[in-house]
Parts: structure tokens; C-alpha cells; sequence
């Protein structure tokens, strides 16, 4: 099974890496925690960090673990610490960057689908969380958690040496080769070196055929497709005037073109054709204007 993680151990301890996107493939922060809890106490740990981000309950329950872990623990990020990533660093008793490594930090985010009341309250749980991400980034830098707060506003993105400077990172090692491709597009300030090291493709080897490695399937862009599919789910609904039907039609992965001709049939029984029973002046029945714009919207869309 496709994982985020893994981990082996070693001699007097147990490595950690951390290579994709937190809470992928289904795997959740219980599964890496229960693992993590299967070691001795007192297990020196080595957490190997390349990672976008991803879950940040899952990386907030996965600090605490580490947190609680009785034995010392060693952070190496093998390339980027980013987002909720950077926040699991920050359990580490020693945090070591390589030069060409990065940490970024900012606000946490998140999606909903619903009502007012379900909206405000995933705000006020962004903002519980975005209070403990502060706490622990302030514990490891010794920054003051206002200060910190602006830095996580401003999305912001640390070289290895400027990570040690502000006490994010402890010591700066010699650069390594960065092998994972993550899809950085959707931070605002990714520097360009960033972009480019996670974006190029590796150079085979002088002489050597070139090989198509198997890569896993991208976090990033099925979050990307499904939000898309559901904007364009619930944007049918209201054009129709059916939008209780969207939640059923999201929970069942209805694909677009059945969404629209479910859609088409809901309004026709909704609004039945007066006209074939008493001719109306004006244009024919074909003309109805929600018909044409849930065809033009599905065919945007779709």
C-alpha cells in the first residue's frame, strides 16, 4: 500500500522518513502513531523530512507524538519542510538543514461545503489551530508568537542558513541531491529555486537509456481536481434551482454529464410545460434560458 511514510529501524535506534504529503493515500497521523508507539521507550529517533505539507491535524497530532516520545529526536530535511511539514520539524531536539534544504511556515487552511454556521465554524478551527502551530513554532525559535503569527500571515519561506538565524533549524549540513517532485504551485511565494528543484526532471546518466520511473499519484493534484468537481457540482444545482440535490450527487461521485441530465429532468417535473396544453406567445418551450445555462456551465466545466 501507497504510504507517506515509513520506518525502519537502525542500530540503537528507528528512522522516520517523511517523503510525500502528510495524510495521503488515505494513510492518517493514527497509523504513523500507533507505529511510532510499537518502539522502546527511549528510542533515539531520526526524522527524515521531505514533505509539501498536507493534513495539519494530522502533523499536529504527529508533533505531539514526537513531543511525548521519551527518547532524543533528530530532524534532517532532505529538501523541503513545508506547511504542516515544517510544523513536525519543530518536535525535533536537534533540527539539521542541508544547504540547499527549505522550511516555509503560514496559516493553516481548509475546505468546507455548507451552511453559515458550518463555514464560521471551520474558521474558529483554523484559528485553534493556527494558536498551536504558533505556540510550537515559538518554542523551538524563541520568537515571540506575535511575531511568529506575522511570519505564518506572510507564508513565509527559509534557506537553510536564514532558518538558522531565526532558530527554526539548528545546524546547516552539505547539500543533498532533492529526488522528490511535489506540486509547489499552490504556495504564493515559492522562491524559484524552490520551483525549479522540485520541477525538473532528473538527467539520465551519459550513455544510459532513459527509464520512466513510476511515481505515485499526485496529492496535490487530485485535491485539485475533486474541489474543482465539486464547485462545478454545486454551481449546476443553483443554476437549476435544485441545490439540495448537490450533496447527494458529490457523496455519490456522480460524474458531470449525469449531474446535468438529472439536473434537466428534476426542473422539467418541477416546472411542467404549461404550454402544450395552452399555447403561450413568445418563444417555444426550447428557449428556456436555465436550460442554455446549465448546458454552457457543464460545457465550461466540464
Amino acid at each position: 500500500m501507497n504510504s507517506w511514510y515509513t520506518i525502519r529501524a537502525l542500530d540503537g535506534g528507528a528512522e522516520l522518513s517523511i517523503h510525500d504529503e502528510i495524510g495521503a493515500y488515505g494513510v492518517s497521523a493514527k497509523t504513523f502513531i500507533a507505529e511510532l508507539g510499537k518502539l522502546p521507550k527511549g528510542t533515539p529517533l531520526e526524522l527524515r523530512l521531505n514533505s509539501p505539507g498536507g493534513s495539519v491535524f494530522d502533523a499536529v497530532a504527529i508533533y505531539n507524538a514526537l513531543k511525548r516520545h521519551e527518547g532524543p529526536v533528530t530532524v534532517t530535511i532532505d529538501g523541503i519542510a513545508a506547511s504542516a511539514a515544517s510544523y513536525i520539524a519543530m518536535a525535533g531536539d536537534e533540527i539539521i538543514m542541508p544547504e540547499n534544504a527549505f522550511l516555509m511556515i503560514h496559516d493553516p487552511s481548509g475546505l468546507v461545503m455548507g451552511t453559515a454556521a458550518d463555514m464560521r465554524a471551520m474558521a474558529e478551527a483554523l484559528d485553534k489551530i493556527a494558536g498551536a502551530l504558533v505556540k510550537g513554532y515559538a518554542a523551538k525559535s524563541g520568537k515571540a508568537e506575535d511575531e511568529v503569527a506575522q511570519l505564518m500571515a506572510a507564508e513565509t519561506w527559509f534557506t537553510a542558513a536564514e532558518a538558522v538565524e531565526a532558530g527554526f533549524a539548528d545546524s546547516v549540513a552539505e547539500p543533498v541531491r532533492i529526488a522528490a517532485r511535489f506540486d509547489v504551485s499552490r504556495f504564493r511565494n515559492a522562491p524559484a529555486a524552490v520551483v525549479e528543484a522540485l520541477t525538473k526532471k532528473a538527467e539520465p546518466e551519459r550513455g544510459a537509456p532513459e527509464q520512466e520511473i513510476p511515481t505515485s499519484p499526485d496529492p496535490a493534484a487530485i485535491r485539485t481536481e475533486a474541489i474543482a468537481y465539486a464547485r462545478a457540482v454545486v454551481d449546476l444545482c443553483r443554476l437549476a434551482g435544485q441545490p439540495q440535490m448537490a450533496a447527494g450527487f458529490l457523496e455519490r461521485e456522480v460524474p458531470l454529464e449525469e449531474v446535468r441530465a438529472a439536473l434537466l429532468k428534476a426542473r422539467a417535473e418541477a416546472d411542467p410545460d404549461i404550454a402544450t396544453h395552452h399555447p403561450q406567445p413568445g418563444p417555444g418551450p426550447s428557449a428556456r434560458p436555465w436550460a442554455d445555462i446549465i448546458n454552457r456551465t457543464f460545457k465550461r466545466k466540464g
